[in-house]
């Protein structure tokens, strides 16, 4: 009896919140391995393994496995002006790719060079997106997200709820 009866807490004890990566790393791992990326730390610690400079030019795309010879090909992306850099730095990028791995994983590393805009899949960017420019509303949309939230007591709930009058106005009005 004791043994179920622990069981049964343990099991209520699981029911409760979880940490968002311990959600999503099933289906992290799931795209990464459509990509040959069995380990996916590669692509999560990009910036650490390789290094700041390296990982602003450049990122992993995928790990094809060939038939002969022991060992991948990793291959990475990059715009085509920094191509011939990210070419000398192939020794030494294998060789961090292959102490994130543990073994020597990767034998060769292929580069691929695209523009900076094209297609979706062939899109490199390195960079993060820059943040978007704060929303600025006429005064009549204010004056009705003011007018709309006003009966509430609450100074915090009353400042969001007048944000998203402000938001919901003026989607309706274009």
């Amino acid at each position: 009896m004791k043994q179920t009866d622990a069981y049964k807490q343990r099991k209520r004890a699981s029911r409760g919140f979880r940490r968002t990566s311990n959600l999503l790393q099933k289906r992290i791992r799931a795209v990464g391995e459509t990509r040959g990326f069995a380990v996916t730390r590669l692509l999560t610690h990009w910036a650490e393994i390789v290094g700041e400079d390296t990982a602003s030019i450049a990122r992993p795309v995928d790990v094809k496995y060939g038939r002969e010879g022991f060992g991948a090909t990793l291959t990475l992306l990059t715009t085509g002006a920094q191509a011939p850099m990210l070419e000398m730095q192939k020794e030494t990028l294998r060789t961090r790719v292959n102490t994130c791995y543990g073994y020597t994983a990767i034998s060769r590393i292929r580069i691929t060079q695209t523009a900076a805009t094209g297609f979706a899949e062939g899109q490199a960017q390195f960079s993060p997106a820059p943040k978007a420019k704060p929303k600025t509303f006429s005064p009549e949309t204010k004056q009705a997200a003011h007018k709309a939230a006003a009966p509430i007591a609450d100074q915090g709930l009353r400042d969001a709820l007048e944000a998203l009058g402000e938001n919901i106005i003026s989607k309706s009005r274009h």
